[in-house]
């Protein structure tokens, strides 16, 4: 998929930008604090539907104004695809409203439509980081690619609240409640659980490859696993559902000690290896940047093998940090992308693509 046309209207510094991105790669150059930044959280947004930088979106709105707007238009392979996304500030805060070629959807129904990867520095943290990082991580990628793991997602979120609810004792006790919010749990879980261990060991074998692509062996093999807070042996339906009753047996006493959720794929976490170690704590800040930017180009490379479209990439602030080797394959791998948007703060020899200076969040195509 390649976004084609980009309307903003009072979002961040931009009073209004209408933007024709061209295919493959777009450079946005410009010092800091020019809308470099703000330009790839509304191509995110616009995408899925919510920010990537804040949970706090009424930030979005250019200060003073009661809304913002982005719209836009993808070609895909079934045809064009027309998306808008409006934020409209009232006194009970924030409401979006989404539609899809020009009709009015759900933010279920609307996730998806056009998929987006992105890579920001704060996504350094994922290698050494909490586990909440990582699960958010494969969380977004998988429910852009599956409306099921969405659903059951949003599912196993609202049982886990209300779980707590009841061990905190904040409703009444109640051992069938609590055995009926287990059963609902393992349900949902499951079908999370299997989607995790299948998308992270895709994750993995591409990571790999690209990793050994850019730097060689030099630094050993880059390594991506699974670790479920529930282990499996068998890893069926069947199977994971009954490792995970067994396991919430187990710790059913504990659970109840805490007055929290102790055991499900909300606890789940993903681990980095780089040869025999454990990356976080022996990678140098080099080799855990070239480690992450290696998965989000497996992510997405993943999405396009499961969904046929390529996502969009988008990549703020990629390049500070890598030694010019690192950075040469990476834009050399990036460059073949269908499109990618690119940030940075110095001019760059580009192998292709196009080229954007960004100023008071003014764009004007240099290249």
């Amino acid at each position: 998929m390649i976004l084609t046309h980009l309307v903003l209207a009072n979002v961040r510094n931009y009073a209004a930008l209408d933007f024709s991105p061209a295919p493959g790669l777009n450079v946005l150059v410009g010092p800091n604090a020019q809308g470099k930044s703000n330009l790839l959280e509304a191509i995110g947004l616009l995408g899925t539907g919510k920010s990537f930088r804040t949970s706090r979106e009424s930030e979005i709105v250019r200060s003073g104004l009661p809304s913002a707007a982005l719209s836009g238009e993808a070609r895909m392979a079934a045809g064009s695809v027309r998306l808008s996304c409006t934020l409209n500030l009232g006194p009970s805060g924030l409401r979006k409203v989404y539609t899809v070629n020009g009709r009015g959807v759900r933010y279920a129904s609307y996730l998806g439509t056009l998929r987006v990867v992105t890579f920001v520095p704060a996504h350094l943290g994922l290698v050494s980081g909490p586990p909440s990082a990582r699960r958010s991580l494969i969380n977004a990628a998988l429910a852009q690619e599956s409306p099921a793991y969405y659903g059951a997602l949003a599912n196993y979120q609202k049982f886990v609240a209300q779980k707590n609810a009841l061990l905190r004792g904040a409703i009444a006790p109640d051992e069938a409640l609590l055995a009926t919010y287990d059963e609902r749990l393992i349900e949902s879980g499951t079908k999370l659980i299997l989607a995790r261990r299948a998308f992270v060991a895709a994750l993995d074998e591409r990571a790999r490859a690209v990793y050994r692509s850019w730097v060689g062996e030099r630094d050993g093999e880059l390594e991506i696993a699974y670790a479920p807070n529930v282990p499996v042996d068998v890893p069926t339906v069947d199977g994971v559902a009954a490792a995970f009753a067994e396991r919430l047996a187990q710790k059913r006493a504990a659970e109840v000690a805490r007055g929290a959720s102790l055991v499900g794929p909300h606890r789940d976490d993903v681990v980095f290896r780089l040869g025999d170690s454990a990356l976080g704590a022996f990678g140098s800040q080099g080799q855990q940047r070239t480690a992450v930017l290696a998965l989000k180009v497996a992510e997405y490379g993943e999405l396009e093998a499961r969904s046929g479209e390529a996502p969009l990439l988008l990549l703020d602030d990629v390049l500070s940090e890598l030694d010019p080797q690192r950075q040469a394959a990476f834009l050399h791998g990036v460059g073949s992308f269908e499109q990618a948007f690119v940030t940075t703060t110095h001019e760059l020899d580009l192998p292709n693509g196009a080229a954007y200076r960004i100023a008071a969040a003014t764009l004007e195509r240099v290249a």
